[in-house]
């Protein structure tokens, strides 16, 4: 028990000093006065001290003066990606918005000048159609009647309906951003910077307006770029066709096979391999069919009957033969539009493209719905018939006017099934595309649009790619460098209302022009509205130009641009570059950082480096962490309609930022996917961020009490103790580790550095230096552990403080700034930790590690021999590398509670060893030798054997003047220990335990124990830490001769003033003590008036 010299608190909130004689009730109130530190509340509920740090961050402006502070510094320049606040958060933006803040705050504190601009999304169909659905509009036609002045105004509200909740949402995480002054996509300066790339785009030839088969989706009314489209893909469920088409001239069809019935009133033509080979068959069913031999029996093999093939083989063709051989129309309306244009259709064409994988090995061809249809379409100047219009729906040309094309499936099939055409139509499961915001299933389909050549540029997209540290390197090189290895076109228009309008003036004529600027359009123009007129359309579009070509009046085309594109020009844009800010977006481009999930590879990750490669011809980013998505606890998406999904509301409130940010940190890589459950964040929380808090705390009640204030002391690194030093050499061990690793990027390392020197310090380091802290007066010794300690826990809270920067405010507040008013105003405008090269022993270290390896053994014997740590044991034999002095050698004898540790080269003599030869290798091996080895092993030296196997890996026995030689694998190899000793090895470490007690050791293991039980009774009695007391046993002879024999001890650890045997009074309870029962009392010592 320490020296009775103790704290109390009075309700004024100030500190009692208070000393007494240990034999005396008296206490003498030495001083009265305000503590040093504030009293550190052990409960773990960060929650409410979290927010109290969140309002002294606001209030004093911190964020703006850690920029303004690191002004004169190098520029790390992070890009946000933006989100759109029309949406709410949720519990994947806690995952990116921790990452997007650690990274920044960390290299503010390493000096640099980190520019972080918030940003919002705020163009696109999600804006539009939560707003079709507030105002009760469905699809295009009902936004023109309603108006598209009054929508576009409706748009620029709704973009920020969540605006507040996502600023409290990432105050609350603690995400440091400039959100007084966002970059916003809508802005018009924003939009005249990308109408300024654009024109760039324009005049390189990069541009162009083509007819091209593009994702569509019928429901938005608008095409999708190829990024967008493999966000939507879904496992469906659907019937395909395998139609008869009736050949010319003959009593014969053509078999062929689509996946999307709904394209066939718009057939004009089928497909064949020219190389592979084709029949014609005459059919089970009486049919007589062309297709190709591949798949004969595949397709044609289940009208087999017991008596007749399924077939017979009447000719054979290669596909080429069949070349222009024509066939009826499957459906007449198509026969009768192809009629009309004065087109030939209607008959076989060849391409390699068609397969012999799937369906009949010839292939439906409908040009205005498939890109292979329209390549093969314009190579032989097939008729161009679409009769499917932007909606979806079937057009009055065709039996099913107005059925949208999915609905239209089971209707096609059912007229050629009626009409004899059809000669199959098996169900199949395939991944389909879907819109992405609105679930509708897309269509391939015609359209005129807008397109960038990106295809013109992909030798410089994949070599400026190749620059980028992508983090993990292999969905740079893998999964985004093979999207850059196939790139397509960027379709970049969309026929929509809300977005950056295309800013492309065409005429009747053909002519086009490209703007890139207001004055650029008012030069042509000629009108003043276009200086400060609104770049969105209604407005925009009312300016028109007169053609240089022909005199006539241009309008600006109907599209806006694909909202990828808004996001992608952040760099510049932000900055209203090239017409202002020109030093600044040099100054911050390429950015250093920058990081988002892993769906971004084809968003906004690409769109930045497709528009820096067309303008700059570099990479937009240097570094950039790919993130997992956040799953729950059993690996599953979280959705809304599963219910699992997470509130990241509920969980800020339940858990706190920190411990949540902790689990991201140090959970799994990033980039993995993240299984985020209360257990995990909560299991973290213990084993981290509560273990320093906890070792906080402990300083913090020790230091009031011997009111130490750490600006009055110095650490004098010569006068330290061995402990001390071994402390300080991990600390710098561990500083140094972090900022490498962050440096670098590696974030789950960094966050393992930090929790291993947290451990170290609290679980060893305190544990071993209590008693220091304990001592009376303040002796060098007590200075030395206070100022290691104080070193400690202010340095691993700054080095902490990028990662955990709520709790390590709270710790640098009440360590530092209570005892210093000079120094920096919060842990955040501190600079990071410097390594003291000078302090790291790494000897030291190694020293201490094997230390921990022999307690850690010398544990394990104790529970395999089944004995109390409490129980004394008399010695412990060591065997390791290398021998340690008294200092290492006291330390252990005192965490295992043995009397002597002795190190010895040989602990083998406490085990004996036996062989046997294992006689699935050794037999194959040496066959009729085995007898000999069998014989050899049993006699052999077990010891010997055993070290000879240790040093040279492999056992060499001589057996009737054979060479044998045996490895490990081929011996069975049994120990035993030598009775009243227990053994433990790992590697090169032996620690064997002589588990022999004497009588003595024996009753001091008793003496521990009924200490430990009284300690135990006095908490439960509710005594006070300094209450004296009276000790009683009865019913038992033998523990009450030991507590007889030892009571000077008992009353000096227990603050007993008297022990009293053969009776129990005051609170009593019975025990079991090392199998002898009895019953133990304790009662109070009344105080004297």
């Amino acid at each position: 028990m320490r020296a009775f010299f103790m704290q109390t608190e009075n309700p004024a909130g100030r500190i009692l000093y208070v000393t007494g004689n240990p034999n005396s009730n008296r206490l003498i109130i030495l001083k009265e006065e305000k503590a040093l530190y504030q009293k550190v509340d052990t409960n773990l509920n960060f929650v409410d001290r979290e927010k109290k740090v969140e309002e002294f961050w606001k209030e004093n402006h911190i964020f703006e003066k850690s920029m303004e502070n690191r002004k004169e510094g190098p520029t790390y320049t992070f890009y946000d990606g933006p989100p759109t606040a029309n949406g709410k958060p949720h519990i994947g933006h806690v995952l990116t918005r921790v990452i997007k803040d650690m990274i920044p705050r960390y290299r503010a504190m390493k000096g640099y000048m980190v520019p972080r601009k918030a940003g919002w999304d705020t163009h696109g169909l999600p804006v539009e159609l939560e707003v079709e659905k507030k105002l009760g509009l469905d699809g295009k036609e009902q936004i023109e009647e309603y108006g598209m002045e009054p929508f576009i105004q409706q748009c620029k509200e709704s973009v920020w309906k969540y605006k507040g909740m996502w600023e409290d949402f990432s105050s609350t995480v603690g995400f440091w951003a400039d959100m007084e002054h966002p970059y916003v996509t809508y802005e018009d300066n924003y939009i005249e910077s990308e109408w300024w790339a654009l024109k760039e785009i324009w005049n390189k030839g990069l541009l162009y307006k083509g007819f091209k088969i593009v994702p569509y989706c019928p429901r938005c009314g608008t095409p999708l770029s190829s990024q967008e489209v493999s966000q939507g893909y879904k496992l469906v469920k659907e019937r395909s066709a395998i139609a008869r088409f009736k050949v010319v001239g003959e009593d014969a069809y053509f078999l062929a096979w689509t996946t999307t019935p709904w394209t066939l009133p718009s057939n004009v033509a089928l497909c064949v391999n020219p190389d592979e080979t084709y029949c014609k068959v005459k059919a089970a069913d009486g049919y007589t069919y062309y297709m190709a031999e591949a798949l004969l029996d595949k397709v044609l093999g289940k009208l087999a009957k017991e008596e007749e093939p399924a077939y017979e083989v009447l000719e054979t063709y290669k596909g080429k033969d069949l070349e222009y051989k024509e066939y009826e129309p499957l459906f007449k309306c198509t026969g009768d539009y192809v009629a009309s244009k004065g087109k030939k259709a209607h008959y076989l064409v060849c391409d390699n493209y068609v397969t012999m994988s799937d369906g009949t090995g010839i292939v439906h061809i409908a040009p205005a719905f498939g890109e292979d249809d329209s390549r093969v379409g314009r190579e032989y100047d097939l008729p161009f018939v679409q009769f499917v219009d932007g909606k979806g729906d079937l057009t009055a040309e065709t039996p099913y006017a107005g059925v949208f094309v999915k609905k239209a499936d089971p209707m096609v099939l059912a007229d050629l099934e009626k009409e004899g055409k059809l000669f199959d139509a098996p169900k199949f499961e395939h991944d389909y595309p879907h819109c992405w915001r609105c679930d509708t299933p897309l269509i391939y389909y015609a359209r005129e649009s807008w397109f960038i050549k990106m295809t013109a540029v992909k030798d410089d997209l994949i070599r400026n790619n190749n620059t980028i540290n992508w983090i993990p390197e292999s969905i740079g090189k893998g999964r985004f460098g093979d999207w850059l290895e196939n790139v397509q076109d960027w379709e970049i228009s969309r026929n929509r209302y809300w977005g950056t309008p295309l800013n492309i003036w065409e005429c009747s004529c053909g002519h086009m022009e490209s703007v890139g600027s207001r004055q650029d359009l008012y030069e042509k123009t000629g009108d003043e509205r276009a200086k400060t007129v609104e770049l969105h359309r209604p407005y925009i579009d009312e300016l028109t130009m007169k053609c240089p070509e022909c005199g006539g009046t241009m309008h600006r085309v109907p599209e806006v641009i694909d909202c990828w594109f808004d996001s992608g020009a952040m760099p510049f844009a932000q900055h209203h570059y090239p017409f202002e800010n020109q030093e600044l977006f040099k100054q911050q481009f390429p950015a250093n950082f920058i990081s988002e999930a892993v769906d971004q590879t084809r968003g906004w990750f690409y769109s930045l480096l497709a528009e820096s490669t067309l303008l700059f011809n570099q990479a937009p980013y240097k570094n950039v962490i790919v993130l997992g998505h956040v799953q729950d606890e059993n690996g599953q998406k979280m959705s809304k309609s599963k219910g699992n999904a997470v509130d990241p509301f509920d969980a800020l409130q339940t858990y706190g930022a920190d411990a949540i940010r902790w689990y991201f940190y140090i959970n799994s890589a990033p980039w993995l996917p993240n299984r985020f459950h209360g257990k995990a964040v909560v299991e973290g929380q213990r084993k981290f961020m509560s273990t320093l808090w906890n070792t906080y705390a402990f300083f913090v009640l020790y230091a009031n009490i011997d009111n130490f204030d750490a600006t009055k002391y110095t650490l004098d690194y010569d006068k330290l103790p061995v402990m001390d030093k071994w402390l300080l050499s991990k600390l710098n061990t561990m500083v140094k580790t972090v900022d490498e690793d962050l440096g670098s990027y590696k974030i789950p390392e960094a966050a393992r550095a930090l929790q291993e020197f947290v451990d170290d310090m609290s679980n060893w380091y305190v544990r071993r230096s209590r008693e220091r802290f304990w001592a009376k007066g303040m002796e060098q010794d007590k200075i030395n552990a206070y100022m290691t300690l104080y070193t400690a826990l202010v340095t691993v809270a700054k080095a902490a403080a990028p990662m955990i920067p709520f709790m390590t405010e709270d710790i640098y507040q009440n360590l530092v700034r209570s005892i210093d008013a000079n120094a920096p105003e919060s842990i955040h405008l501190c600079d990071y930790p410097k390594v003291n090269e000078a302090w790291i022993d790494k000897d030291l270290e190694a020293n201490m590690e094997e230390l921990l390896e022999i307690v850690v053994l010398g544990r394990a014997c104790r529970n395999t021999a089944n004995i109390k740590n409490r129980q004394p044991i008399g010695t412990m034999y060591v065997k390791a590398e290398k021998k340690m002095d008294k200092f290492y050698t006291d330390i252990i004898a005192d965490e295992l509670n043995v009397k002597e540790v002795k190190f010895a080269d040989d602990v083998e003599s406490f085990i004996s060893y036996s062989f046997k030869p294992q006689l699935r290798t050794v037999g194959p091996k040496y066959g009729k030798l085995l007898n000999g080895i069998r014989t050899a092993l049993s006699e052999i030296d077990g010891t010997a054997a055993m070290k000879e196997l240790r040093e040279n890996g492999v056992l060499t026995l001589d057996i009737d003047g054979n060479k044998v030689e045996l490895a490990e694998e081929d011996l069975l190899i049994e120990t035993a220990q030598t009775e009243g000793y227990v053994t433990e090895t790992d590697g090169e470490t032996s620690v064997v335990l002589d588990t022999n007690l004497t009588p003595e050791l024996i009753q001091e293991g008793f003496v521990r124990e009924i200490i430990s039980k009284v300690q135990t009774m006095r908490k439960e009695a509710g005594f006070e830490v300094m209450d004296k007391i009276i000790v009683y046993a009865k019913d038992n002879d033998k523990i009450m001769d030991i507590m007889k024999a030892n009571q000077d001890e008992i009353k000096r650890e227990v603050l007993a003033e008297n022990i009293i045997l053969g009776e129990a009074e005051g609170y009593t309870k019975e025990w079991n003590i090392n199998k002898e029962a009895v019953t133990l009392g304790v009662s109070k010592v009344q105080e004297e008036n």
